[in-house]
């Protein structure tokens, strides 16, 4: 195993990428590391034509990663949005993996993110030196992708500013990016293309004004459609995250994320499962990230502290702190809800007791 904490998508399924690649026989769009079709096939799973089985690295529906993949085979660049925690980075960042084998050109856009970082930068030792010059110039992750005819991820696009959003109009519409300072221009290589990441529903977000929206393919990742699957995608993040992070997984496990499921559709919804209970809903979102994070700071206090057994116990804490953001408005929130629901729900009374411990 290596020491590193988190390495590329790219090096983690490196097996399954070089399996595809070794049976792939479609056409491929210029600069692509395999076809459309492997691609799909890489993030929804299947198997090669030789019977390699590939994981599934998104589950939801097909069409979605397919109009994703259709959109970047073209000049478009594609927009994920979605509201927290419906796997935007992950799939933008698998996508990378499977379309040119590199999932770190990424610029991680934030309030204090400027121009200087999202085009390119100056050394300014070589500056002062010699002047302006190619030789001088920093290069951005997006000035490399225009460079090498590959993809660029862009983080978060709405928390950085919108002025700074307007930056990239230029590179989407002509594919070239002014260097005024050098009385040039730098082109982009066939191949390149954006992959942006959104959120719709956050706050300190930054409206992206309506000329940069026309020139994205905005492609909504939903919430999980059913209790079912996203029970499933938790439970595969956390016996992966759990491997990674050498922390046994109880048998018990599955029974406990559908319960923190349930939990947390229920309050996110505003309505138990089975539609008879009207409810409060709590200020934040309750994603299925945020389950998933619940679930492996479960392990980590099972394994450290509690011999391995997983209850809720030791899943209550974390569940409080997914689910209080605002300390008097969603306390009271989650105060009636066990009240009125898990009081009464049969094989909830662990939860309902240690809910009610640590709040």
């Amino acid at each position: 195993m290596s020491d590193i904490l988190r390495l590329p998508v790219e090096q983690v399924y490196q097996s399954e990428l070089d399996a595809l690649k070794a049976d792939d026989t479609g056409n491929k769009p210029y600069n692509w590391a395999m076809s459309p079709q492997a691609v799909v096939t890489y993030l929804m799973g299947g198997k090669t034509a030789s019977g390699v089985d590939i994981s599934a690295k998104y589950i939801g529906h097909r069409r979605i990663i397919e109009t994703a993949v259709a959109t970047l085979a073209t000049d478009r660049a594609l927009l994920l949005l979605g509201v927290p925690g419906t796997a935007k980075s992950w799939v933008s960042e698998h996508l990378s993996a499977a379309i040119c084998g590199c999932s770190t050109q990424v610029i991680q856009c934030t309030a204090g993110t400027d121009e200087n970082q999202i085009r390119y930068g100056w050394n300014y030792a070589q500056l002062l030196a010699h002047g302006p010059s190619k030789e001088a110039l920093v290069a951005t992750p997006l000035l490399r992708a225009m460079e090498n005819g590959s993809l660029c991820r862009l983080e978060e696009l709405t928390r950085m500013g919108s002025d700074v959003q307007d930056t990239l109009i230029t590179v989407l519409s002509e594919k070239m990016l002014p260097v005024p300072e050098l009385n040039d221009a730098i082109f982009a290589q066939r191949g390149f293309n954006i992959i942006a990441t959104a959120n719709n529903r956050d706050k300190g977000v930054n409206e992206l004004s309506s000329a940069l929206k026309r020139r994205f393919n905005v492609v909504v990742l939903p919430l999980p459609d059913s209790v079912d699957q996203e029970v499933e995608i938790i439970n595969k993040r956390v016996a992966e995250m759990g491997q990674s992070l050498d922390l046994p997984v109880p048998k018990n496990t599955a029974d406990e994320i559908a319960k923190v499921v349930a939990i947390f559709r229920e309050l996110r919804g505003g309505e138990t499962l089975d539609g008879k209970l009207t409810l409060k809903t709590p200020t934040g979102n309750l994603s299925t990230a945020e389950a998933i994070a619940v679930m492996v700071g479960g392990l980590s206090q099972a394994n450290w502290f509690s011999q391995g057994q997983l209850t809720a116990a030791e899943i209550s804490q974390s569940m409080l702190g997914a689910i209080v953001k605002d300390p008097v408005q969603d306390r009271a929130v989650l105060e009636e809800y066990l009240e009125t629901v898990l009081k009464k729900r049969k094989g909830y009374e662990d939860y309902y007791h240690h809910l009610n411990q640590v709040l």
